[in-house]
């Protein structure tokens, strides 16, 4: 007998991992239910004193008719105010549970991101992240909003005016009883359309942040190439793309509301032609008063009761098309909330790094499990602590991927990495990666002062501190020169200084952690070939038991290094300084030989 295979969370495991972002609004999201639950029943009872309003004002004497039309009257008004007394009452604590909610939420998906592991990110991609933090959110509030709101109201309406209709008039229950299951399948049905649709939407929203970004981000090279009639050309398509599909849905959902008006309408048009003819077919006189099966009283009750129905089924319609178009990004936050990190640190780790001794063991990695071929392949290194080594190679020779280990931004396949005589794994990682300091190979300032920027690599810096780290990396010549000095903002991703300048800022910025490790990821590339050694002085002897990893594209950058390691299709190529290496490695001689080359001879 097979099993059954498990095809997805059920929408019970999703609830539950999101009700866990309510915490503190708990009590609001109660509370604003129960006036909620409040105003309903004082809205249901307003008809049936109505009704006996009514019934009563044919019988009383006219002496008698203003008393009683003011004891009703005052009922009707006390529960009138008691009514929106407890909607606004209602309207408060709910906006306050939904917007509660929803900043928990986004703060729970971020604090789950900044968890992940480069794999986690790859797998979800930097776009669909933000998607699933603002529009997926913000869909999923309103789910919420409607679910404090509606979901207890309209069903608490249904069954009262139901209940209600059939005790005052019984003979006119069928009219309910044929008109709600017709209602219910068509909704169903508009619902089952739908859901497919705002599946398929929000996909392709992923892919139209991702085009936003991208254009935002390349933006340079987008005006020099002259091609924003192609960019534009290319976001209309995608938003096109998405319209269609929304109208494809707007004009299902466009559905439920004729479909219930209509059955409204159907509905009162029954009540009033059959009511009608009850009343005029079994009245009778005994003991000189009108007997009928049904009063007038009741059947202005049994309308209002029936409106109230079929109201309550529209509300409920929203609500299902309101879950129906959140239930997709329901679906994609809790891929998020869920997804378990592939790099934590164990329970019983290290918390401190001896030194900067680096070992790598029999190294192979690739970065999917299912990938047919490894990134790295068999990589035995040693790097004792204090040593200057370079790293060379050629465009995806895997050189950043090497490096990458040592700071566990991924973990090996097979084999394993040292570092201060432990493998990293044994580590904290927060222990390790404060050890570890990486200059990485696309730079990212932050908007704020260049201070408080440099300050991310040692929140307790000094001034005088930072001013040393900025000497090091070349960066107080040019920082000085600026109105403000330290105190310049930089704008957002450090657009408003050069390529050279970010570069050397970010430097400074990890020189300022004291590391074990630190760890030169091309970042050098944007500076002259003086500035670029004026850099490797200052670190070679201001941070002599610090050990420095510089990977380059430039072999002066390197040249001398206490040794260099040759990259090659994942594998290391040859060891050796760099006059050992010209003299016997075929791969850094013609790397040597192309940027030495004069006149193309």
């Amino acid at each position: 007998m097979s099993k059954k295979v498990k095809t997805g969370p059920t929408y019970s495991e999703m609830l539950k991992v999101f009700f866990k972002s309510i915490r503190e609004y708990k009590k609001p999201s109660i509370l604003a239910m129960i006036f909620i639950a409040l105003e309903t029943c004082f809205e249901c009872i307003i008809p049936f004193i109505m009704s006996k309003l009514i019934n009563l004002m044919e019988k009383v004497n006219n002496s008698d008719l203003l008393t009683t039309v003011f004891i009703y009257s005052g009922i009707l008004l006390a529960l009138a105010i008691c009514s929106f007394i407890c909607g606004l009452t209602a309207g408060r604590l709910s906006a306050k549970a939904t917007v509660g909610f929803a900043t928990n939420l986004r703060r729970d998906i971020f604090t789950k991101i900044t968890t992940f592991s480069f794999n986690n990110i790859d797998k979800f991609s930097i776009s669909s992240l933000v998607t699933r933090q603002t529009t997926d959110v913000w869909y999923v509030q309103n789910a919420y909003m409607m679910f404090i709101r509606i979901c207890l109201r309209a069903p608490l309406m249904l069954i009262f005016s139901v209940i209600m209709a059939v005790i005052m008039a019984p003979s006119m229950s069928w009219i309910f009883l044929v008109t709600i299951p017709v209602l219910v399948i068509i909704l169903g049905i508009i619902i089952w359309k739908c859901l497919p649709i705002f599946f398929r939407v929000f996909k392709k929203y992923d892919g139209l942040n991702e085009s936003v970004e991208e254009n935002v981000r390349g933006i340079r090279v987008v005006k020099t190439y002259v091609r924003e009639e192609y960019e534009k050309e290319k976001f209309n398509k995608r938003s096109e793309d998405i319209k269609k599909d929304f109208v494809v849905a707007e004009r299902i959902i466009g559905l439920s509301n004729p479909s219930m008006m209509f059955s409204m309408y159907i509905s009162m048009f029954l009540i009033i032609f059959f009511g009608s003819m009850i009343i005029i077919n079994t009245t009778s006189i005994v003991n000189d008063e009108v007997v009928t099966d049904l009063d007038i009283g009741s059947l202005s009750s049994l309308i209002t009761y029936g409106a109230q129905i079929l109201s309550s089924l529209l509300m409920l319609s929203m609500v299902f098309v309101m879950f129906a178009m959140s239930m997709a990004s329901i679906k994609r936050i809790y891929e998020v909330l869920i997804e378990v990190p592939t790099i934590v640190s164990k329970k019983d780790c290290a918390t401190k790094v001896d030194n900067g001794e680096i070992v790598f063991k029999n190294v192979s990695f690739k970065y999917k499990k299912d990938a047919q071929k490894f990134a790295l392949k068999d990589v035995n290194l040693t790097i004792k602590n204090g040593q200057t080594v370079g790293i060379i190679g050629g465009t995806g020779s895997s050189k950043s991927t090497l490096v990458n280990l040592i700071s566990r931004f991924y973990d090996t396949t097979e084999g394993e990495v040292l570092v201060g005589g432990k493998n990293v794994k044994d580590y904290d990682l927060e222990t390790l990666r404060n050890s570890v300091s990486m200059v990485l190979q696309k730079n990212i300032l932050f908007s704020g002062t260049i201070k408080e920027n440099l300050r991310w690599g040692n929140n307790n810096a000094t001034d005088e501190e930072i001013v040393a780290a900025c000497k090091i990396a070349q960066a107080d010549s040019f920082v000085e020169g600026f109105p403000d000095k330290y105190e310049t903002r930089i704008l957002q991703g450090g657009s408003n200084v050069s390529g050279g300048q970010k570069q050397r800022l970010c430097i400074a910025r990890a020189i300022l952690k004291k590391p074990k490790v630190l760890i030169m990821d091309d970042s050098t590339s944007a500076v002259d070939t003086k500035t670029d050694a004026l850099i490797r002085s200052g670190l070679r002897n201001t941070l002599p038991n610090t050990t420095k990893i510089i990977i380059a594209q430039r072999i002066n950058s390197v040249q001398d290094a206490d040794f260099i390691v040759v990259m090659n299709e994942g594998k290391i190529d040859g060891i050796g300084t760099h006059e050992e290496l010209l003299k016997n490695n075929k791969v850094y001689q013609e790397i040597y030989e192309i940027q030495n080359r004069i006149g193309g001879k």
